[in-house]
């Protein structure tokens, strides 16, 4: 067991946990943040992934100890003051969820991207949401709320 330190939607927290653990387990386990989702378990799906240091990463297989000191952020630390993200309104405003299988994934590549290029072309936002598999097939909403949303944030 071994003690890991790092911020989680703001806050700075403490766990004494097996350091190999996936980072996905320990946030649905120990934190009861469900939105990440166990998807395929391979990093290849999406549906697994966070914000770290303001970056899209996989956790249903990276170690907790590779998060040591870093600030994590989730679906749930997306919303300020109990409003919504403008990414989470664009999604809703051009009705781009349909299963919900990639959501969670769709939202967080979103989020990385547009604090990364506030104003991506096309073809950088495909390159965004290729990490994430789609089910349902509804890209064409997606790349709408992509580039609503990066309005809305402008």
């Amino acid at each position: 067991m071994e003690t890991i330190n790092f911020q989680l939607n703001k806050t700075s927290h403490s766990v004494t946990v097996d350091p190999e653990e996936p980072l996905l387990y320990i946030l649905r386990e120990e934190f009861g943040l469900n939105g990440a989702k166990f998807g395929c378990g391979l990093h290849q799906c999406g549906a697994c992934m966070v914000l770290v240091d303001g970056k899209a990463q996989f956790t249903c297989r990276r170690p907790c100890k590779d998060f040591k000191s870093k600030n994590i952020e989730t679906i749930e630390g997306l919303e300020n003051e109990n409003h919504l993200h403008p990414v989470q309104e664009a999604f809703i405003e051009t009705q781009a969820a349909q299963c919900g299988y990639c959501l969670n994934g769709m939202l967080i590549a979103t989020v990385g991207l547009l604090r990364e290029n506030p104003n991506p072309s096309e073809e950088q936002i495909r390159a965004s949401l290729q990490t994430v598999l789609c089910r349902c097939g509804t890209h064409s909403r997606f790349f709408k709320a992509v580039q609503l949303a990066a309005k809305k944030i402008q």
